[in-house]
């Protein structure tokens, strides 16, 4: 829980020093996207392991991950700035910025499936919940298949 709190009180430090700068150094901006999606791996890794049977399913703790899911699934976009495709180590592809609207439609829908997912979630329907699992997890298998790197 300390991880989490930390890794969301740091992210969200790092969007508050961004959205201060009109122009925001392209490692600056990998940072903050790399840091967004540590938090969404955090929070996504028990919701696949409950989903999948390989952890014991804690309605609870699953919607508070699914909850922190859908807020941090907002935030990933806006790392994506001009010129933070190049420099230091990064996972995008150049085609981000190439195909930009596309990009942008794919994480819109991810944002979306990530919303029902927390919705869902609180509901304790672990039919349902298992269905938007895999939704989500699609959501964002289409834009790691395009846009990131091996």
């Amino acid at each position: 829980m300390r991880k989490t709190t930390f890794l969301i009180s740091a992210t969200l430090s790092l969007l508050v020093a961004g959205a201060a700068s009109a122009q925001v150094k392209p490692e600056d901006a990998i940072e903050y996207r790399q840091g967004v999606y540590k938090v969404i791996g955090w929070n996504w890794k028990p919701i696949v392991a409950m989903s999948k049977g390989e952890k014991s399913y804690d309605k609870d703790a699953f919607a508070r991950n699914a909850a922190n899911l859908e807020f941090m699934s907002k935030l990933a976009i806006e790392g994506f700035t001009p010129g933070s495709d190049m420099g230091a180590k990064t996972a995008a592809k150049a085609e981000i910025w190439t195909k930009m609207d596309d990009f942008k439609t794919k994480m819109d829908k991810m944002n979306v499936e990530a919303t029902k997912l927390a919705a869902v979630a609180k509901t304790g329907n672990f039919e349902d919940i298992k269905k938007q699992v895999a939704a989500t997890g699609a959501s964002c298998k289409a834009c790691h298949d395009d846009y990131r790197a091996k």
